[in-house]
C-alpha cells in the first residue's frame, strides 16, 4: 500500500525502541476519568509506520448509517488475545503497559485494534469504547500512534469543553478510569494537509 509520510525531524532513527513509562503525565478530566500522555514513547516510530502500512492485512468496512450503507472512513485490523501481533515491538509495548498499570488495571492488556487514517478525509466519529465491559466498568484503553500527527479530541458525555491532543510519531495516550463511560473521543476530519497515521489501541479482554 503506497504511503506518503513526512518523517519527524525529531525521530531520525530506524531503531525501534520504547522509552520508560516513568515520565508519563496524567490529566484528571473529571467524573473519575483521566488521561495519561507520553510524547515520543516509541523511537523509530516512522519506520514502524512504514512496516505496518505495508504488512498488516488492512480491510475496509461498510456500516449502516440511517437509511444508507456507507464506507467506514479508515482501514482496520484487529488482533485478538491469541493472535500474534504484526511486529515484535507492539508485543513489547503491550507487555510494558500491562506491567506499568498492573496495580490500577488489575488485568493485562490483551487485544490490539489498528486504524489506518490515510489522509485528512479519514476519521472516527465521537464515541466511547462501550461495547462490552467498558459500558459499565472502569477500564483502560492505551493508544500508540505512529505516522503523521492527527488530533484526538475528548469531550464530556454530558456537555462541556473538549480536550485536544495531537498524536503521532510514537506518542502514547492512555484513557482510564471512567473515561469510556463519561467521556467521548474522536479523530475529526480535517481540510488541512494531513499525512497518514496508524493508531494501535491496546485493550483488556472484553472491552471494545
Amino acid at each position: 500500500m503506497a504511503t506518503h509520510l513526512q518523517g519527524s525531524l525529531f525521530d531520525q532513527t530506524d531503531a525501534l525502541r520504547l522509552g520508560p513509562l516513568d515520565g508519563i503525565g496524567r490529566t484528571e478530566l473529571g467524573s473519575g476519568a483521566w488521561i495519561d500522555v507520553l510524547p515520543g514513547w516509541l523511537s523509530g516510530a516512522d519506520a514502524l509506520f512504514e512496516q505496518l502500512a505495508a504488512d498488516v492485512p488492512w480491510h475496509a468496512e461498510r456500516r449502516q448509517m440511517y437509511d444508507n450503507v456507507v464506507d467506514v472512513p479508515r482501514l482496520l485490523a484487529f488482533y485478538g488475545a491469541a493472535d500474534p501481533l504484526p511486529h515484535p515491538v507492539l508485543t513489547e509495548a503491550r507487555t510494558a503497559l500491562t506491567r506499568h498499570y498492573a496495580d490500577e488495571l488489575g488485568e493485562p492488556f490483551t487485544t490490539a485494534g489498528l486504524c489506518y487514517y490515510r489522509d485528512g478525509r479519514d476519521s472516527v466519529a465521537w464515541h466511547g469504547d462501550r461495547i462490552g465491559r467498558g459500558a459499565r466498568e472502569d477500564t483502560m484503553v492505551a493508544i500508540l500512534s505512529v505516522g503523521a500527527p492527527r488530533d484526538l479530541l475528548l469531550r464530556p458525555l454530558r456537555g462541556g469543553p473538549s480536550v485536544r491532543r495531537p498524536l503521532g510519531h510514537g506518542d502514547l495516550i492512555v484513557m482510564g478510569g471512567s473515561c469510556q463511560r463519561t467521556w467521548e473521543h474522536c479523530v475529526p476530519k480535517t481540510a488541512r494537509a494531513a499525512g497518514p497515521r496508524i493508531s494501535v489501541q491496546f485493550r483488556p479482554q472484553g472491552v471494545r
